[in-house]
């Protein structure tokens, strides 16, 4: 039997993943780094609603196929389900994506879609919180901590079953931009991993 096809068969053992990404793809990165070469799970698509976004150049260097989706498809008409079909896609995570995900793949990749919140849900989550907004509304109310939370997706923003969360104190001294320096730590040290054990058990 070639290399080719054992290669193929491999693949196709593997449980397929597709980011979705709308911005420099730090967190991508460290999930595409850390599933090269794992028995469980490949990266196969980056998602991404951003022409230029960083992610597209993170992708583009470890070969792994870009989709570009348009807003009016995403959300009136297939939102791309097709496209992720053909990508053999059978899971999705959302890392650092800014659009709300339509029925149509929830349905569809229902318990199967996870996202990370830069905040301890179910505080400061919600449409309109994200990045910077976060860390900014954080600052201003004066607490003591924040974290992480990872989760399933569902029909609402940031509602779904969480996962796993990791905290980290804020100081007197913090400002928004270092608590997110923070923030990215802990997404870097815990999310791939996560993502492995949520995989492992389908």
């Amino acid at each position: 039997m070639s290399t080719d096809i054992l290669h193929e068969q491999k693949n196709r053992s593997l449980l397929q993943i597709a980011i979705f990404a709308s911005g420099a793809g730090s967190n991508a990165k460290k999930i595409i780094e850390y599933f090269r070469g794992s028995k469980e799970a490949s990266i196969n698509l980056i998602v991404c609603n951003r022409q230029g976004a960083g992610v597209i150049q993170i992708a583009a260097d470890s070969q792994i196929p870009v989709l570009i989706i348009e807003k009016e498809r995403f959300f009136n008409g297939d939102s791309y389900l097709q496209e992720l079909q053909h990508s053999s896609i059978n899971f999705i995570v959302l890392a650092g994506f800014l659009w709300k995900i339509p029925e149509t793949l929830i349905q569809n990749f229902r318990n199967k879609i996870i996202n990370i919140h830069p905040a301890l849900l179910p505080k400061y989550g919600g449409k309109g919180m994200y990045g910077s907004k976060v860390h900014d509304a954080i600052i201003a109310a004066g607490e003591t901590e924040s974290g992480i939370t990872i989760h399933y997706v569902d029909e609402h923003y940031d509602n779904g079953d969480i996962i796993f969360q990791a905290k980290c104190n804020i100081e007197p001294n913090d400002t928004a931009e270092t608590l997110a320096e923070k923030i990215h730590q802990l997404e870097h040290e815990n999310f791939a991993r996560v993502i492995e054990e949520c995989v492992s058990k389908i």
